[in-house]
């Protein structure tokens, strides 16, 4: 029994790696419908230490399909310093029998995927009716109906079955619908009223901006085939050939009335997250920078409609944020925007620090409602500095010393060194006074022009400070830096306490932009950073100073936390 039970903690011991290194894997059709006879595109996405992955085990999917083809499509990105990889494995399908044909769980790289399904539909009399045409079209969108501001896909299929040697397409074009090609066109063959055609399939993603029934007009296409079995003709017979792609039309509905003021956000999903929060392994404490990043993706939403992301002003530390980066890809025919921003936030007092709840409201296109996306609050404590506790709990020690000798001095003392301390005082008060007379004759005879003088001084010193700023900015130490910046400002701008009081008051945006820079420099790894080539460059001819007088920064981008969840 004891041996029994040992063999299996050891087994277990064994696969907890396994587990570790398994990747993130997802499963998507590139369509949800499909007529008998095409062809459907099954893409396994994996993310994380895809490594060399060999295509699942797809006996399962025989009894349904036929498999005519694989694929493999990798890519890395890179956001603020970490690497991420995603592999995608292609699979062409084509069914063997109409109806709704699932596709189970998939076991891909230690990982399962979700069930899928597509419904496969019988050819109509018009497929039937068109068998006999060499070159014909067909259009179709889904949804038929919708948002404005919501993405619909629209596809164009062009089949032939003859040699087409030239030809054009035309693109959609339509006041009040916005087109945007998806990806590569698609070729594949189907048979169609017992012949064979080549398809060439093109997508697009098609935006509404006003509400009402729109049609899109029917698209033509103009090409040359060519029939070699023609005795007539050495290289075959060229003659023109068009077609067109049927109308479509779509009922698109306002947004909801009731919907305020935010931002309109009619996705398919939308999630909303915070990375790079402490955990009790890893305390914060007074003056180390917390780097966080704040994720926004939605499906069906390019990047470029998602609101900017933000941090409120936090009590206890002070925020600087980053610039965003937007990035839109394709998820078959679904366009995915994500926006991320990442922020230093710098506590400047021991004690407990709160990041407040972000709130964001959309529209759920697929369940017709509105949902809210949230990332929940977050309190953690924030330590003293690195030594400074023992100087500050050694303060009070003192007081109570210093203040319990003075209470338990005797007052003889104090009444019989009283005449002796006013001789001090006395001589004290003549000394300042006959110092304070020297320094006003010794003026007197000189008579310079202080304001010249002070001037002069202040030049020669913003100067020497701008000279030594410029030292610095050449090499990699990111805190000798921001110390020489900060003092030559302070020569021409007495008020300024840190690098965000220079920001403000900059009106180059250049230069702002370089002060952001130096601060994610300086607060992520001074000892690691690297020399920034421009920071000299931008700086040689000195100060843009503002010249409108506001000493804020206004934003123009709505913050999230007016958004509450009901």
């Amino acid at each position: 029994m004891h041996r029994r039970l040992i063999a299996w903690c050891l087994l277990a011991l064994l696969l907890i790696p396994s587990f570790a290194n398994a990747a993130e894997v997802q499963a998507t059709l590139d369509r949800s419908t499909v007529v008998l006879g095409e062809t459907v595109t099954l893409n396994l996405h994996i993310e994380g230490n895809a490594g060399n992955i060999a295509m699942p085990d797809l006996s399962v999917l025989g009894n349904d399909f036929d498999m005519l083809g694989t694929s493999q499509n990798s890519s890395v990105s890179i956001v603020n310093g970490t690497a991420t990889s995603e592999l995608i494995l292609g699979v062409v399908l084509r069914p063997l029998h109409a109806g709704i044909l699932q596709i189970p769980s998939l076991n891909v790289a230690g990982s399962q995927t979700a069930p899928l399904q597509v419904e496969v539909t019988a050819g109509n009399p018009a497929d039937a009716a068109a068998a006999h045409r060499d070159v014909f079209m067909e259009s179709q969108i889904e949804p038929n109906h919708g948002y404005v501001g919501q993405q619909l896909s629209y596809v164009v299929r062009l089949f032939f079955a003859t040699s087409i040697s030239d030809g054009s397409l035309e693109a959609p074009q339509l006041n009040g619908l916005q087109f945007n090609k998806i990806g590569d066109d698609a070729n594949y063959s189907v048979e169609r009223g017992g012949r064979q055609y080549h398809v060439l399939e093109r997508r697009y993603a098609v935006v509404p901006q006003h509400a009402g029934h729109v049609e899109i007009p029917a698209l033509n296409f103009q090409g040359v085939a060519m029939d070699p079995s023609d005795p007539d003709s050495f290289f075959g017979a060229r003659k023109p050939v068009t077609a067109s792609a049927p109308a479509v039309s779509i009922d698109v509905r306002p947004m909801p009335a009731d919907w305020g003021g935010t931002a309109w956000l009619p996705a398919r999903q939308l999630s909303l997250t915070l990375d790079g929060l402490p955990d009790a392994q890893n305390p914060v404490r007074v003056g180390q920078p917390l780097n966080l990043t704040m994720n926004l993706q939605a499906t069906g939403l390019p990047a470029e409609t998602l609101p900017a992301l933000s941090l409120p002003p936090l009590d206890g530390a002070t925020v600087y944020p980053d610039k965003p980066a937007t990035t839109s890809r394709n998820d078959g025919p679904w366009i995915v925007g994500q926006r991320q921003e990442a922020f230093a936030v710098v506590p400047n007092r021991a004690g407990t620090l709160t990041i407040p709840a972000t709130t964001l409201k959309w529209w759920n296109v697929l369940t017709d409602r509105m949902e809210v996306a949230q990332i929940p609050a977050h309190s953690f404590t924030v330590l003293p500095a690195t030594g400074s506790s023992d100087i500050q709990t050694a303060k009070p020690a003192e007081s109570s010393t210093v203040a319990s000798a003075i209470a338990s001095a005797p007052v003889t003392a104090a009444a019989t060194n009283a005449p002796w301390r006013w001789i001090a005082l006395g001589s004290i008060a003549l000394w300042l006074v006959s110092v304070l007379v020297w320094l006003l004759w010794r003026g007197g005879r000189r008579k310079p022009s202080p304001t010249v003088v002070a001037a002069d001084h202040l030049n020669v010193s913003a100067r020497e400070r701008q000279q030594a700023f410029l030292a610095a900015a050449r090499s990699n130490d990111t805190t000798a830096q921001v110390r020489s910046l900060l003092a030559w400002a302070r020569a021409e701008r007495p008020a300024i306490q840190h690098l965000g009081d220079l920001r403000v008051l900059l009106g180059d945006e250049t230069q702002r932009a370089a002060i952001a820079r130096l601060q994610q420099r300086h607060y992520a790894n001074p000892s690691s950073a690297a020399a920034d080539t421009k920071l000299a460059d931008v700086f040689k001819r000195g100060f843009v100073w503002r010249v409108d007088g506001h000493g804020e920064e206004v934003s123009d981008l709505p913050p999230l936390y007016p958004f509450k969840l009901h």
